[in-house]
């Protein structure tokens, strides 16, 4: 995808934005917050309009980019870029959510998972690949998010959907932790991809842990955090936190 906007992000301190005029925002999500609850704290803070340019999981962390004011206009541009994450697989369990936003359930043996069985199963996940979204994603079903359809114990029907895996590095393996950095096109569902990670291992797996490292050429490392903007700004508001059902 072609995108007009500057290949970096120079951060600039807090007193020289101009959010009505327009802004872009790398904002580093803090765990356990959604990305709703993000955009209600700039709004509180900026008193101008806002949009993001990607949902991220609330037990997940990292980047958020977030426009203001005419800045707007810059979203859609903005949703098409690729994505980098870094994480933890956990397997010998799997989840309803494949996060842990539910109880790990169906435990089984992973003995049998031996280094040479990781590295062929994560060349499984190169290029182009089917994944179905988790039922309990922002994924909309008769006009109303399907996380919201499963919780009620409705119906969801998931189609499938093809993504590309351009890079998927294991970094760390301490069983039943894998963990990874991987960069792929919009759209990818990592919570699916450590659930079929753990199909393919024969043992089950979900997602322990995930942060969002880059949005095409923006970085975490030119991001604000959520306490550094209270700093200057004032207080932070009292966000409904996502906990996971188990901390490991």
């Amino acid at each position: 995808m072609i995108c007009n906007l500057p290949l970096c992000h120079m951060k600039k301190p807090l007193h020289e934005l101009n959010y009505i005029d327009g802004e872009t925002l790398l904002i580093d999500k803090p765990y356990g917050w959604s990305s709703f609850a993000v955009v209600a704290q700039l709004k509180k803070w900026t008193k101008a309009k806002i949009g993001h340019a990607g949902t991220l999981d609330p037990l997940a962390t990292g980047l958020v980019i977030c426009c203001t004011g005419k800045s707007t206009k810059k979203l859609t541009a903005l949703l098409g870029l690729k994505k980098e994450y870094t994480g933890i697989i956990h397997i010998g369990a799997t989840t309803p959510t494949y996060d842990l936003e539910s109880m790990p359930t169906d435990e089984k043996d992973y003995t049998h998972v031996t280094p040479e069985l990781i590295e062929k199963t994560r060349l499984l996940f190169l290029g182009e690949i089917e994944q179905f979204p988790p039922i309990h994603s922002a994924i909309k079903q008769e006009g109303k998010p399907v996380y919201e359809l499963a919780r009620q114990g409705k119906e969801v029907i998931m189609k499938s959907r093809k993504v590309t895996i351009e890079e998927f590095e294991i970094t760390k393996v301490s069983l039943p932790e894998i963990h990874f950095r991987i960069a792929c096109t919009t759209g990818t569902y990592i919570r699916s991809i450590a659930n079929d990670f753990g199909t393919q291992l024969g043992c089950g797996a979900f997602l322990q842990a995930l942060r969002r490292t880059a949005i095409g050429e923006h970085r975490i490392d030119d991001a604000y955090s959520i306490p550094e903007m209270g700093e200057h700004y004032g207080s932070v508001m009292n966000a409904k936190i996502i906990v996971p059902k188990i901390i490991y």
